[in-house]
């Protein structure tokens, strides 16, 4: 816990030398000191509100016991083995697999579930996805992983926004180097987000294989998702690449530039790591 508390900061520390070094190559100094207030505002927002964009980006919808009676109770049942407060349950109408946990702690937390998913894995398989997610709630993962996947949009937009409007006479920056600023700005957000440790899903997926007790269950699951998911594009993700690394599997349907958005490790070796345990 106090390891993830340190990556927070280093990432939020990040985040506002990055929108300085922007603004600074946009306006000079005043540039710098407006990008460096929006970005440490940025970060106090992207804390209380980020999860809440991210599940309405993906038009996610809440059900309880009486909505969604299958997916509410096997998330009840979960949370009460891994000893967690109970989350806010959603699901998205996507057809690909695929699922994600956000929230800044475990006491405000949520998990979500595409309707693909519910279909496509077994009861065993889903509980093992379920509590992949949940534990990346016990780990205290969601709020590096919500926080970076709002920022790192918001960084290329700083970036757009500055090759456009940035300066005046003089002080406009030279138009090839807003180009550049453009193009490298969203990869250095991108480079952040990927700092965040692939470890990161390893420890989820033992953590999970825990609480539901059945790795092999985790293991069918990720086999599975990963056969079809691929083939079965999830549209928001595919114009929010940012948000890609927050999902239990890489939901992007191709193209060099949005795969480099993924941090997640080889499938292969996930799923092997989870038929070694016991």
């Amino acid at each position: 816990m106090f390891g993830n508390w340190i990556k927070t900061s280093m990432l939020m520390a990040g985040i506002v030398a990055l929108f300085g070094v922007i603004g600074g190559m946009i306006g000079g100094q005043q540039g710098m000191l407006l990008a460096l207030l929006f970005g440490g505002g940025m970060n106090v927002w992207a804390y209380w509100f980020s999860d809440k964009m991210v599940l309405k980006m993906y038009k996610a919808r809440e059900v309880d016991a009486s909505t969604s009676p299958y997916l509410y109770n096997m998330v009840r049942e979960l949370a009460g083995r891994a000893e967690l407060p109970m989350p806010k349950v959603y699901i998205i109408d996507e057809a690909q697999p695929n699922a994600f946990a956000t929230g800044r702690n475990p006491e405000h937390a949520a998990v979500a579930a595409t309707t693909g998913i519910i279909r496509m894995l077994s009861e065993r398989e889903l509980r093992g996805v379920m509590a992949h997610e949940l534990a990346h709630v016990k780990n205290r993962d969601i709020l590096i992983s919500t926080i970076s996947a709002t920022v790192a949009g918001a960084i290329s937009a700083l970036a757009q926004f500055g090759m456009f409007f940035g300066g005046r006479g003089e002080d406009r920056p030279n138009p090839i180097v807003s180009i550049i600023i453009m193009i490298l700005a969203p990869i250095a957000g991108m480079l952040i987000q990927m700092a965040i440790s692939r470890t990161r899903e390893f420890g989820a997926d033992r953590g999970g294989a825990e609480i539901s007790g059945d790795p092999a269950a985790l293991a069918d699951a990720l086999a599975k998702i990963d056969a079809y998911a691929r083939g079965i594009p999830m549209h928001t993700a595919d114009a929010h690449p940012e948000t890609a690394q927050m999902m239990i599997m890489n939901p992007l349907s191709g193209g060099a530039l949005k795969g480099l958005f993924s941090t997640h490790p080889a499938t292969e070796e996930r799923i092997a790591r989870l038929r070694a345990m016991r």
